[in-house]
């Protein structure tokens, strides 16, 4: 499998063997209401309950951030242990290998699986023996006994790699248990739900982080560190997509396992799908530490394509003939910063194209564009050619010049993850990305799908830091903390 199709695989996990009571309800909502408004979609087991900050308010109301119930995470260290015991819940395609990585990394436990699908958690389980740890606790009684593996005592650490419906209720259910938690993108898809979390992760000082693999591929902190030290001069621009051709395997029900990631697109307009693009872009530009996204515009096309790919592709009677598409095609957000910047988002996972996760960044110097990877900048280009940008690979991070030939899928960028947030907790540091990260990543899900339904209005992004992105702070531009 190339690494454009290893990328769904890597993000977009399910770990169901069948539809769940949750999932039958979000179907018969799909089917039933295919307009539904976000104000009517619930979380987890409160699925019919009312948010408490409903986003179909005012773009102003939405910006206000709640009165803060605890203290700022920005900044906040792990604390230093000498193996970091972690419990993983759910063990379908993503799960499945990453605990193959949790286990490549020195002073990492896997402590306790977890997945309602028996054969899946043993698997994993075998996993674990094989690479000479103890057997893992295994939980497989429902759907809700993730809950039982969170009160354990013996974890530090809980990795979610479920369906995105389950992704709120998990995080908060770790937390509110004492453990620090990772999670799929994206983290929670209404912007109640990510002020919850928030606030959460502040009470419960334990850190809730959206675990975006793409800021961690080789050309993004490349650049990453190019931009830090001034080569693209002032920047000005970037852009992120996740556009990627998922029609077959949105109608594949042993890909998914159901149809949980099909029926978003009956119940959303706006990108699903935000993280990747985003993220990398975000840190380029020190989003949350010196400047902060303010707003974001989003136009999105008509939604044609599953009903095309349906027509062409799938018998009478299967049951996606009963759901109507109303996620558009392609959905193009511009994002604007309070240092005047624009990050432009794209969104397209129903339509033919190839891979793309667009990766730019333009500054008064020069700029980078991805897919394939170029450059031109100036003094080294001039012309109106492209460079290669194979020859700046003196400016790559630490985590790639120390582990050149990194395990695991795409391309590496999962391994460097896992082994750089391990050794944060390992050796007692402050994470790479927090909480404010993790919510200002995934509010463009939400809010462009308010702007498309506005007819492209702006929508405010709330300041989640409270303030704090004010200050300078580090990211992922780290230098090596085991060889300082």
């Amino acid at each position: 499998m190339n690494d454009a199709a290893q990328q769904d695989d890597g993000t977009q996990d399910g770990d169901e063997g069948s539809m769940s009571r949750r999932s039958v309800l979000w179907t018969t909502a799909a089917v039933t209401g295919a307009g539904l408004g976000l104000g009517g979609l619930g979380s987890g087991t409160a699925a019919a309950a009312t948010p408490t900050r409903s986003p179909e308010t005012t773009p102003e109301a939405q910006a206000a951030a709640p009165k803060r119930q605890g203290r700022t995470m920005v900044g906040v260290p792990f604390d230093r242990r000498s193996t970091v015991r972690v419990g993983i819940v759910g063990l379908g395609n993503r799960g499945g290998s990453m605990i193959d990585l949790f286990l490549a990394v020195t002073g990492v436990q896997v402590v306790a699986v977890c997945d309602p699908v028996k054969a899946k958690a043993e698997r994993a389980a075998a996993k674990v023996t094989a690479a000479g740890q103890p057997a893992p606790a295994v939980y497989t009684n429902g759907e809700d006994d993730y809950e039982n593996l969170c009160k354990r005592g013996d974890i530090d650490f809980v990795y979610v790699a479920t369906p995105w419906d389950f992704h709120f209720e998990m995080a908060k259910t770790a937390m509110l248990n004492g453990k620090h938690v990772g999670v799929e993108c994206p983290i929670a898809l209404q912007l109640d739900q990510l002020w919850e979390l928030v606030d959460l992760s502040e009470r419960t000082r334990r850190h809730c982080m959206q675990l975006e693999n793409c800021c961690y591929g080789r050309n993004e902190m490349r650049v990453l560190r190019m931009a830090h030290a001034g080569l693209f001069g002032d920047l000005l621009h970037g852009a992120g997509a996740y556009n990627h051709d998922l029609r077959g395997l949105m109608f594949d029900p042993g890909y998914y396992e159901g149809p949980w990631r099909r029926l978003w697109h009956t119940r959303l307009r706006g990108d699903l799908y935000p993280n990747h693009g985003f993220g990398p872009v975000a840190n380029y530009m020190d989003i949350n530490r010196g400047d902060r996204a303010v707003s974001i515009t989003s136009v999105g096309s008509p939604s044609l394509g599953l009903a095309e790919y349906r027509e062409k592709n799938m018998p009478a009677g299967d049951p996606s003939w009963k759901e109507t598409y109303i996620e558009s095609d392609r959905t193009i957000s511009l994002v604007q910063t309070a240092k005047g910047r624009v990050i432009r988002l794209e969104h397209d996972v129903s339509t033919p194209h190839p891979y793309s996760r667009i990766n730019s960044l333009g500054g008064t110097k020069g700029v980078f564009e991805d897919y394939p990877a170029r450059i031109y900048i100036e003094p080294d280009h001039t012309n109106d050619s492209w460079g290669d940008f194979a020859k700046y690979a003196q400016w790559d991070h630490w985590l790639w010049k120390e582990h050149a030939n990194p395990p695991g899928g795409h391309g590496g960028m999962d391994y460097m993850l896992v082994f750089r947030l391990m050794q944060c907790m390992r050796l007692g540091l402050v994470p790479d990305f927090d909480v404010y990260d993790a919510a200002t990543w995934t509010s463009p899900v939400p809010l462009s799908h308010l702007s498309i339904k506005a007819k492209g209005a702006p929508q405010q992004i709330p300041d989640f830091t409270r303030g704090e992105w004010k200050k300078a702070r580090s990211g992922m531009d780290s230098e090596n903390p085991e060889k300082a």
